[in-house]
């Protein structure tokens, strides 16, 4: 069996092990040898990489795999601060999350991708892009976006919720199949959940498309972050609610847009509907209630459906074990469990379908 080396070193990321840890753990196994085996520069005996597949408790089958996944050109929101090992941990998770979603696919047919890319070179400016999909989606202008997973999903995105260190906000790429991806954080609140999935739509349709290059000189993420405001909170419908914005109003505009309290105050300094002392004013206030850290309110939000769905249609119509799907997908019965079976089951299943020959 020829093993790819890349494949290793994802086994061994996962494991959370180093390189020097793993030559340790696996008599006969020198670290030199394996740094260079894991660049593709030399081989190890037979003897050995079963070791090492004992050792890192994954099935030999999946070292002959090739999990090609490049979130180099992935955009994610994530603190600059982020230590080497949380940022492993959570590509690596996305990675397999991906390999996942494609493995299924031969099973399942997802919805078919149907968003509209836009190219900002052609005039299009983040808050120009947002009003044409909002439109795209039939959203009205002064409404605003209650089912948001479902509104995305229904594109043909595929969203997974993971619980990861909060440095993380969310991710979108696209697996080696061609299907959309967002994963974002569970572990936040909703508001802000909302505002992760309006940013990464806004990387899918600015930001993604091979057909549009993006100059070196662009700030990707201000303009996610434009996008997003736009989507969520439209300049035409909010703007008249703004004017010399007082706290006591923020409740209201919240469970409106369903936008944190926040992201209002941006959004009207951002407009010009209040000036600076107002922004960093009505800031100073939300700190000294303890908003800053935790607004008191909490808005609603729906949950994705696409890939419990397509994990509940592998378990009960086809009638997959636990472990027979460990088998049918080389990996270890961890992972299973882990990626695939804590997502709850979607209550509104999307219109998902099993593949037959």
């Amino acid at each position: 069996m020829k093993v790819n080396h890349s494949q290793l070193t994802l086994a061994r990321e996962y494991r959370g092990l180093t390189q020097t840890e793993l030559s340790k753990a696996v008599q006969g196994l020198s670290q030199s040898n394996l740094s260079k085996f894991e660049k593709g520069l030399g081989g190890l005996s037979d003897e050995l990489l079963g070791k090492i597949f004992d050792t890192l408790n994954f099935p030999k089958e999946f070292f002959a795999k090739k999990i090609n996944i490049d979130l180099e050109i992935a955009n994610y929101r994530k603190k600059s601060s982020i230590s080497k090992t949380l940022l492993q941990d959570f590509e690596t998770s996305c990675k397999f999350i991906g390999y996942l979603i494609d493995e299924m696919a031969d099973s399942v047919e997802y919805p078919d991708f149907s968003l509209v890319t836009l190219d900002l070179k052609e005039g299009y400016t983040p808050e120009k892009a947002a009003m044409f999909t909002r439109k795209n989606f039939r959203i009205a202008p002064d409404e605003p976006i209650h089912d948001i997973f479902k509104v995305i999903e229904n594109k043909g995105i595929i969203i997974y919720e993971l619980n990861s260190d909060e440095k993380f906000d969310g991710i979108s790429f696209f697996t080696p199949k061609g299907f959309a991806v967002i994963v974002i954080n569970k572990r936040f609140t909703n508001d802000r959940k909302r505002f992760t999935l309006a940013h990464e739509l806004g990387h899918l349709v600015m930001h993604c498309s091979p057909d549009f290059p993006i100059p070196s000189g662009r700030n990707k993420e201000q303009e996610a972050n434009d996008f997003a405001s736009e989507f969520l909170m439209p300049k035409s419908a909010i703007i008249k609610y703004l004017g010399n914005l007082k706290v006591s109003a923020l409740s209201a505009l919240k469970n409106y847009w369903l936008v944190s309290k926040a992201a209002i105050v941006r959004r009207a300094y951002s407009l010009g509907a209040i000036d600076k002392d107002r922004y960093r004013f009505l800031n100073i206030e939300l700190s000294r209630s303890g908003e800053k850290k935790k607004e008191k309110d909490t808005v609603s939000i729906d949950y994705p459906q696409v890939f419990s769905t397509s994990v509940g249609l592998h378990l009960k119509e086809l009638g997959y074990t636990e472990n027979e799907l460990a088998g049918a997908f080389s990996l270890p019965l961890d992972i299973i469990q882990k990626y695939l079976l804590q997502q709850p089951f979607a209550v509104i299943k999307p219109k998902l379908k099993v593949v037959t020959e």
